[in-house]
């Protein structure tokens, strides 16, 4: 089979942190594999694939797929909602939404401890509360009218932690993409992405471009 024909079967979005921490929200090997194939499915618009379905792409049984999808039940990480259709009838559909909430905790606690490692002091109430990240990630969450993706989140904290751009900075490159009414994360990557090729490391230096740009 050549590229182009892998590419027409299409390609399945998932999170690098669920992929980078799955093992310490007592998610196994194998259960991650059945998530990979439920994101596959859903991003395909089948948004409640069969046993069947689901083992004719792994090496599990159907028996072992409604296994392992009861266990994600019992712990939480998946559920069954029912659902209307344009037609009103009624149908299924899996929910990981509990799965990502428990990764976004789990981020947070990570960056709450970096900022203790490096210094910064706190209860680690507050360090959550009000730490860099989740004050930028609100700002974020308001100027877009929603609420941010655990990939979203995972690229804030590595323009932190990564690319130790200034939180004033990251606000500035917000506050250019809400007035170019780009709402969109990689719209402030660019932006910052090209005050950093302007060698442009404070907020008073940006603000300056700024205004010598206008």
């Amino acid at each position: 089979m050549h590229y182009n024909e892998y590419r027409a079967l299409g390609f399945t979005n998932l999170a690098n942190g669920l992929l980078a921490y799955y093992p310490q929200l007592k998610i196994t090997d194998t259960e991650i594999i059945l998530i990979i194939q439920l994101e596959m499915f859903a991003q395909k618009g089948n948004q409640f694939p069969s046993d069947e379905q689901i083992a004719a792409n792994t090496n599990f049984s159907p028996t072992e797929v409604a296994g392992m999808i009861q266990q994600l039940i019992e712990k939480n990480d998946l559920e069954i909602d029912q659902v209307k259709d344009e037609k009103g009838r009624i149908g299924n559909r899996f929910n990981l939404d509990q799965l990502y909430e428990k990764l976004d905790k789990l981020l947070d606690q990570k960056v709450a401890a970096n900022a203790t490692n490096q210094g910064h002091v706190q209860k680690a109430s507050n360090n959550v509360d009000n730490s860099p990240l989740n004050q930028l990630r609100r700002q974020f969450e308001i100027e877009f009218g929603r609420y941010l993706t655990p990939i979203e989140r995972e690229e804030l904290a590595a323009w932190l932690n990564v690319d130790h751009y200034d939180p004033e900075i990251i606000k500035l490159a917000l506050r250019e993409a809400v007035l170019s009414q780009a709402y969109s994360m990689k719209y402030v990557d660019r932006v910052l992405l090209n005050w950093q090729r302007h060698n442009l490391k404070t907020s008073g230096e940006v603000q300056q471009f700024l205004q010598r740009n206008r």
